[in-house]
């Protein structure tokens, strides 16, 4: 009972040793605190190692101002209140409980291991959007819209319509145009034929006025010719003769039956008597007479020929 009481620690060793550890502790905390942690942590290994708690702050996450974009000024539409930003909660510091433990032995005090290095993070920045106004739409006047739409409709048409109008006045100047090409070209046509037949009837006459002209120079040969087929150009004056008047009595009657030979000229080349009246001084004055006349030529195929023409001259005693 007594050797029990004599082993154990006094109060004042136990007390000493409790603050020891916290102090030592303490220590840790502060230097990884204040010490930033290497780029890679070296693992040690530690042969019952102490509890280290790391007190770690988190920054503060700043919301970051945007411009706002100016929305549309539309009035009479009254602004709206402004959506105020977004901002994140911040952490709160997560206290380290402290832990109190008995020590079995009290154990040299190791290098404490370097802190891990603490990488800053970058705030989120957090990107606040102006609140969009709807837009109002702006009254329209919709009488004077339809009206305007009805006018353009109007001018379209009417626009639509002058232009069908000198589609169809070109396309008819067109037809026109076409017409009186092809009507002058038939009456040159036409013309031409015409013509043609006229020089060329012109000319067969000619050629065959000719040729009748040379048969005729080429041969005098008279045709015969009754006083039917004769036409005086100018007749001749008869009248009894006075000499025969003594060896006739009043109202006889002298027939003296004549061949004459006209000329292709139409004159009186000869006279003679085919059949004589019985009295010599009537024969004579009938000869002589009749040759004071003319007649038109006497034509054979629309040629002028020589011809015979037997004429009976009648002579009333008075």
């Amino acid at each position: 009972m007594s050797s029990t009481i004599l082993d154990a620690p006094s109060p004042k060793q136990t007390l000493a040793a409790a603050v020891v550890v916290v102090g030592l502790h303490a220590l840790t905390v502060a230097a990884l605190v204040a010490m930033k942690a290497p780029e890679k942590p070296v693992e040690a290994k530690i042969q019952t190692p102490p509890i280290e708690i790391e007190l770690v702050t988190l920054p503060q996450k700043e919301p970051v101002a945007v411009e706002e974009e100016e929305a549309p000024k539309v009035q009479p539409a009254p602004p709206k209140p402004k959506a105020a930003p977004i901002v994140k909660a911040q952490p709160k510091p997560i206290k380290e409980p402290v832990i109190k433990e008995k020590p079995l032995k009290a154990t040299p005090p190791k290098k404490a291991a370097p802190p891990k290095k603490v990488i800053e993070k970058q705030p989120d920045i957090i990107k606040t959007e102006a609140p969009k106004t709807p837009a109002t739409e702006p009254k329209v006047d919709t009488q004077a819209a339809d009206e305007q739409r009805k006018a353009e409709e109007r001018r379209r048409a009417e626009e639509r319509r002058i232009r069908e109008q000198e589609q169809q006045k070109a396309e008819q100047e067109a037809r026109d145009r076409a017409a009186a090409q092809e009507a002058e070209r038939l009456a040159a046509e036409k013309a031409a034929k015409e013509k043609a037949a006229k020089e060329k009837a012109v000319k067969e006459a000619a050629e065959a006025a000719a040729q009748a002209k040379a048969k005729a120079a080429a041969s005098n040969t008279p045709v015969n010719f009754t006083a039917s087929n004769a036409d005086w150009a100018s007749p001749p004056r008869l009248s009894f003769p006075k000499r025969a008047a003594r060896n006739a009595q009043s109202g006889d009657t002298f027939n003296v039956v004549l061949v004459l030979r006209v000329n292709k000229q139409g004159g009186i080349d000869s006279v003679r008597v085919s059949q004589p009246s019985g009295n010599p001084s009537v024969d004579k004055a009938a000869q002589r007479q009749v040759r004071s006349g003319k007649f038109t030529p006497f034509t054979q195929n629309g040629v002028p020929v020589v011809g015979n023409v037997t004429l009976t001259v009648s002579y009333a005693v008075p």
